[in-house]
């Protein structure tokens, strides 16, 4: 199956993300999805830079039914939260992990968080492949703002996203594409970069997504 048949097959209207990430995990295997990768090293690699504790608050937006939730159970962490919007996704990554109390699966919008604002203060916002789905201005601005709102002094944040030279659509929905300038703009002054790199994923179709990693931390 080809990245164009994929989308086809899961296109629905842009705006309902709900129900286009609903019928995505519905419809194709967690290992056919475009965004699958079985180990994730390089958020792996990342997360070890910041030294953080193994009880730390480790919050994966848009987790889906990543693989990073195994790797970091399998790297001892016991405070990890799996959000997405997806009830699906996360469904089916519970049934592969197990009901863990290392693990809490919650279920809410970036957009339109509830739950996420209330949370407790954490340690790292860990993101691959959320953020350049959200075109607007005020889409953008709803995210980083949740993401200050709840990120603790000195926190960690790891963003991955389709670099410059990325693709245009993914999951047949539109991307916004970024270079570190443009994630540091957003973040704004009061986070540091602490290390960025290009790299190049091959999707289960065989095709190269280029994306840009980047660690930056709160200076207070």
């Amino acid at each position: 199956m080809t990245t164009n048949e994929t989308d086809s097959k899961i296109s629905s209207p842009a705006k309902d993300y709900k129900k286009h990430w609903n019928a995505a995990y519905n419809k194709i295997s967690t290992e056919k999805l475009g965004w699958y990768e079985e180990n994730s090293a390089q958020t792996l690699a990342l997360i070890k830079e910041t030294k953080i504790a193994k009880n730390a608050t480790i919050l994966n937006v848009g987790a889906g039914s990543s693989t990073i939730i195994d790797n970091l159970l399998a790297a001892g962490f016991s405070n990890i939260i799996a959000n997405d919007l997806a009830e699906a996704s996360l469904t089916s990554l519970k049934s592969r992990v197990g009901d863990s109390d290392k693990v809490q699966f919650l279920v809410d919008d970036l957009l339109n968080p509830s739950k996420l604002k209330r949370l407790k203060k954490i340690d790292l916002w860990n993101d691959r492949a959320v953020l350049h789905f959200f075109l607007k201005d005020e889409e953008i601005a709803t995210y980083f703002n949740l993401l200050k709102k709840i990120l603790k002094p000195n926190g960690f944040v790891i963003i991955a996203v389709f670099a410059e030279n990325g693709a245009e659509k993914c999951c047949g929905l539109p991307l916004k594409r970024y270079s570190v300038a443009m994630l540091q703009k957003n973040l704004g002054a009061n986070f540091e970069l602490i290390k960025s790199f290009n790299h190049t994923f091959v999707n289960p179709n065989g095709d190269d997504r280029p994306y840009i990693y980047s660690l930056f931390q709160r200076k207070s």
